[in-house]
C-alpha cells in the first residue's frame, strides 16, 4: 500500500511539473506578454479624456483602482477611466517562474526519496537528510516559502496614473497612493488645461 502511494504521489507531481514547465514554455507564445511590449495607444481629442492606472495586483491595489474608478465615474462621467497590472522587470519575472519550476523538482525528489547527492558519489547535507525524513514538513515548508519569494519578486508596489498618456502620479516616486481629494484636483486642472486648449 505504501509502494502505491509513493507512486501516485510521484506520478501527481510528475504532472504538476509537467504543466507548469508547459504553462513556461508556451505561456508567453500565446499571450504574448513577456516577450511583446504593446505600444501606448494614442488617443485622438475628439475620444475624450483618459485615465490610465497601473497597479500591482499582487500588492491588492486592485480594488483601490476598483474604488478610484467608481468615484471617478460619478465625478467625471466624460472620463474614460483604465486600469492593468504594472509588470515587474523582465528578470524578476523570469526568476520567479524558476523558482516554481525548482519548488516542484525539489519537491518531487523529496517526495520520492529521490537522493541525487549519492548519484554524483557525494555525501547527503544534514538538511537533505531532514527533509527526506519529514517529508510533509519537508514539502509544506518548500511550498509556502518559494511561494512567498515568487509573490515577492512579482510585486511592484506601483500605482502609476497617467491622463492622456502624460504622467501625473506614480507611487514609486512619492511612496504612496494619492488621495482622492488629491486625484480630482489633479484630474479637474487636467481637465480645465484640455478645454482651454481645445
Amino acid at each position: 500500500m505504501a509502494e502505491l502511494a509513493k507512486l501516485f504521489c510521484f506520478s501527481l507531481a510528475t504532472l504538476l511539473l509537467g504543466l507548469t514547465v508547459k504553462e513556461l514554455l508556451f505561456a508567453s507564445e500565446v499571450t504574448g506578454i513577456v516577450q511583446k511590449e504593446i505600444p501606448a495607444m494614442k488617443f485622438p481629442k475628439f475620444a475624450g479624456p483618459t485615465l490610465q492606472i497601473l497597479y500591482c495586483y499582487s500588492c491588492g491595489y486592485r480594488q483601490v483602482f476598483e474604488q478610484y474608478a467608481d468615484a471617478f465615474h460619478e465625478k467625471f462621467p466624460e472620463l474614460t477611466v483604465l486600469g492593468d497590472n504594472f509588470t515587474p522587470p523582465t528578470y524578476r519575472l523570469q526568476l520567479a517562474q524558476f523558482l516554481g519550476v525548482a519548488k516542484f523538482v525539489i519537491i518531487l525528489i523529496v517526495v520520492a526519496g529521490f537522493n541525487p547527492f549519492t548519484a554524483f558519489g557525494l555525501q547527503s547535507p544534514g538538511v537533505f537528510n531532514w527533509l527526506i525524513s519529514n517529508k510533509i514538513y519537508a514539502c509544506m515548508m518548500i511550498f509556502f516559502l518559494s511561494n512567498a519569494l515568487e509573490a515577492q519578486l512579482i510585486s511592484t508596489g506601483a500605482f502609476e496614473i497617467s491622463f492622456n498618456g502624460v504622467p501625473v502620479w506614480s507611487k514609486i516616486e512619492t511612496g504612496r497612493i494619492p488621495s482622492p481629494a488629491e486625484l480630482f484636483q489633479i484630474i479637474e486642472s487636467n481637465l480645465r488645461d484640455r478645454k482651454s486648449v481645445v
